[in-house]
């Protein structure tokens, strides 16, 4: 397939829709982080280009996004739903049957966990774990990066911290004022290859520019993962993090009156990886999410194009050839 370039993207957007006429309006949200510009980007064009819909970009977070539902019924489409913070609303609106899941938009999801770079990584294969870790805390310069107080993976971090006795092996743990302060801790070490060690979550710009190893936790303990979520636990375990479900679900109306593009919306995901390369790009060219989605559409068109029924890749062949 071709290259597309931006201008073809970009014309293509503004032409006249010839895709189904019987595709009206449709409701979608974005969601006020970096990611979900670029996932509704990308929705927006292939459902305004591939299917003739008329789309309204409703500006959201994750709750009120729920709430919305709940109380309105609309918008018809939430994008990049992060369950695990959604409450038990989302899942009233599930057994109502007046929302469904179409699918992780995020695969394998949000993915959080302790690292160190991928140098220090190569050279001391013995840091890969948590106990080597530990046991050699003047390789990773005797710190560990804690996330900013208020922060939910403080919680969990700060439980981990306890349940491991971590700092009676020689680390100190520098608590973050910021989410700032944390992402230039980790940028300022990759760029001069030095030591560094501590937490993080993707997909984000930092994750997507430098080359990080996940510290190995011992895996994934359910019980006390939910124990470590409680501030000041009295039981803390050793846990790893699970991946955090993250979700494009509509509403049930919705599914009934466009099933194609309900069908093409349940396809559309991005590796969580694959996420944080795009948010780099999107930072390194100052771009905005719409930008960076056209980036995705042009150079990704065997990937896209796989998500569309036949007519709507119809529609866009002047972008496939």
């Amino acid at each position: 397939m071709r290259k597309l370039t931006k201008a073809a993207v970009l014309c293509a957007a503004a032409l006249p829709t010839m895709a189904q006429a019987d595709c009206g309006e449709v409701s979608i949200t974005e969601m006020n982080w970096a990611s979900n510009e670029v996932v509704t980007g990308v929705a927006k064009f292939l459902m305004e280009q591939g299917y003739g819909c008329e789309v309204s970009v409703v500006p959201s977070d994750t709750v009120p996004a729920v709430t919305s539902v709940a109380e309105n019924g609309e918008p018809d489409i939430v994008t990049e739903l992060w369950v695990n913070s959604t409450g038990e609303v989302y899942e009233r609106l599930k057994s109502q049957g007046k929302i469904e899941e179409l699918g992780k938009v995020l695969r394998p999801g949000g993915v959080e966990g302790w690292w160190i770079p991928t140098y220090l990584a190569e050279e001391h294969p013995e840091l890969k774990t948590i106990e080597g870790v530990m046991n050699n805390p003047e390789l990773v310069g005797a710190r560990f990066n804690n996330c900013p107080d208020g922060w939910g993976c403080r919680v969990v971090s700060d439980n981990l911290i306890r349940a491991l006795d971590l700092e009676s092996s020689g680390i100190e743990v520098f608590n973050h004022g910021s989410g700032e302060t944390l992402a230039s801790s980790m940028a300022s070490a990759v760029e001069n290859e030095e030591p560094w060690f501590g937490y993080y979550w993707a997909p984000t710009v930092p994750l997507g520019k430098y080359d990080m190893t996940k510290i190995d936790m011992g895996g994934y303990d359910k019980e006390a993962h939910e124990n470590n979520q409680n501030q000041d636990s009295e039981n803390p375990g050793v846990s790893d993090f699970p991946a955090a479900p993250v979700l494009t679900a509509v509403t049930t109306d919705f599914r009934d009156r466009e099933p194609e593009v309900a069908e093409m919306m349940s396809k559309l995901h991005f590796g969580t990886d694959q996420m944080s390369a795009l948010l780099a790009w999107k930072s390194n060219n100052s771009a905005s999410g719409e930008e960076t989605a056209v980036h995705f559409i042009q150079n990704n068109p065997d990937v896209w194009s796989e998500w569309l029924n036949d007519s709507a890749r119809e529609n866009l062949s002047s972008l496939l050839n």
